[in-house]
């Protein structure tokens, strides 16, 4: 029972220094990703600046506590961040930027169909080839996170639901790996999600006039 507590002991004391290693860059990471969704809620151009910046370091830290799909997605966040800037002050028809749109519930069925099986296949290869850590979860969230990311530079609406469940079960991944201020984060992004899509159906509503919401709405 002793070597029990003194290896339990030991556990704690390593996760507790390896976070205090990460405070620091991860800090910034958060204030800027905290800047992000405040953009992105308001339909701010400058959400991607924050993102490219946040992301980057994200990709660092991620990588350092074996997260190694979340670490390869914020490469992808980073080419994003350049791809959304581009989307929302030069993409659409006339070169303007896109407006909020609203996809249809087929359309959002066959997404989640498809990203489902991605994440198996993934989830599969990473727990039995890499030393990966919580590998199906990591690939889900990973996977469903690039989905969504998309559906933000082309502003679809039904984003923010996405990013409702993959910050909820993203809050667990960090909390099991020390990332405390991360965790914190994405507890408020949680209800953060909710306030950022009634904010992007109003602008919606504002865009289109009296149009009724598509299928896609709950």
């Amino acid at each position: 029972m002793a070597d029990f507590w003194l290896l339990t002991n030991e556990g704690f004391a390593a996760v507790f220094s390896d976070a205090q290693a990460l405070t620091g860059w991860e800090a910034v990471a958060v204030l800027l990703a905290l800047a992000y969704l405040i953009f992105a809620m308001r339909g701010s151009v400058w959400c991607w600046p924050a993102a490219l910046t946040s992301t980057a370091i994200y990709t660092v830290l991620f990588w350092k506590v074996s997260l190694l799909m979340e670490s390869v997605l914020n490469v992808y966040y980073m080419a994003m961040a350049v791809y959304g800037y581009w989307m929302w002050t030069k993409g659409g028809k006339a070169h303007e930027g896109v407006n909020i749109v609203s996809w249809s519930l087929s359309t959002h069925l066959k997404l989640i169909a498809g990203t489902s099986l991605m994440s198996v296949v993934i989830g599969y290869f990473m727990a039995t080839q890499t030393q990966a850590s919580f590998p199906y979860l990591d690939a889900a969230t990973t996977c469903f996170a690039v989905m969504s990311t998309f559906l933000v530079a082309k502003k679809v609406l039904e984003n923010w639901i996405y990013w409702f469940v993959i910050d909820a079960v993203s809050i667990y991944l960090y909390v099991s790996k020390g990332l405390m201020l991360t965790a914190a984060l994405f507890v408020f992004y949680v209800i953060m999600v909710v306030f950022g899509y009634l904010m992007w159906r109003k602008k919606m509503h504002a865009q289109q006039g009296s149009m009724p919401l598509s299928s896609g709405i709950a």
